[in-house]
């Protein structure tokens, strides 16, 4: 079977369907209107539905001022558009969709036809791209629980490396250049900033301690909360 216009695979409401770029079928039929004439005039005067019928969106192009509205039409839609044009390149259309639909409910007789293996293949190719960018958003979040699974309560700068399997002075330059902390001006003590504090990420422990002579030191130390273990986990895992 010779692939007249590209069928892709394309979510209308809640259901996977094949469908036909309304643009694409648009110059096979070799309509003299403009094609956003054509494609609103058919909509209204046959009673599409979209996210029935057919779905839009709209994408910018260069040196166009506005953007370009794209329709992706059910099978069913494009049969009728095709069959109302009432001419040769409609007739030949509506019965290549009707065997597009054969094909697709029998999947074995693509093997013996290479334009509809190409379909196939290529509908598989932007299935793939797609399940590699999951993947890519997935992946950094997955491997960020697996590092805190094991940690609960706050803990100290180090010990948080330790749980996120850096290098301390890689962490605290990470937390410093993301604004997590920051030193005093006297330059000897890590401090959160307030915003930090706020969103619950980082803490601040003060800890008293008994001296020999009687007397008492303050020390204040930042810690990392478990919230804030996971938010520096996926810093980590994208930026590793």
């Amino acid at each position: 079977m010779q692939e007249l216009v590209r069928v892709n695979e394309k979510v209308v409401g809640s259901e996977t369907v094949q469908t036909v770029n309304a643009r694409d079928l648009y110059e096979f039929l070799g309509s003299k209107r403009q094609f956003a004439d054509w494609i609103k005039e058919r909509i209204e005067l046959y009673d599409f539905v979209q996210d029935v019928d057919f779905i839009q969106f709209h994408k910018n192009v260069n040196g166009s001022i506005k953007p370009l509205t794209e329709y992706f039409l059910t099978l069913d839609m494009a049969k009728e558009l095709s069959m109302v044009e009432r001419n040769e390149k409609g007739k030949q259309a509506r019965l290549y969709f009707i065997e597009c639909e054969r094909r697709a409910k029998n999947p074995l007789a693509a093997l013996e036809d290479p334009a509809a293996m190409r379909t196939l293949l290529l509908s598989y190719a932007d299935k793939v791209v797609e399940r590699d960018k999951l993947i890519g958003y997935i992946q950094p979040k997955a491997e960020a629980l697996d590092r805190i699974s094991q940690a609960s309560g706050s803990m100290c700068i180090t010990d948080a490396a330790k749980t996120l399997q850096v290098k301390p002075q890689e962490l605290f330059s990470l937390l410093s250049k993301n604004r997590w902390i920051y030193k005093r001006s006297d330059g000897r003590r890590w401090v959160a900033y307030q915003d930090r504090l706020q969103q619950q990420v980082l803490e601040h422990k003060i800890t008293t301690i008994d001296r020999t002579d009687g007397s008492k030191k303050v020390t204040e130390r930042v810690l990392v909360t478990p919230k804030g273990l996971t938010r520096l986990a996926e810093l980590v895992s994208v930026i590793a």
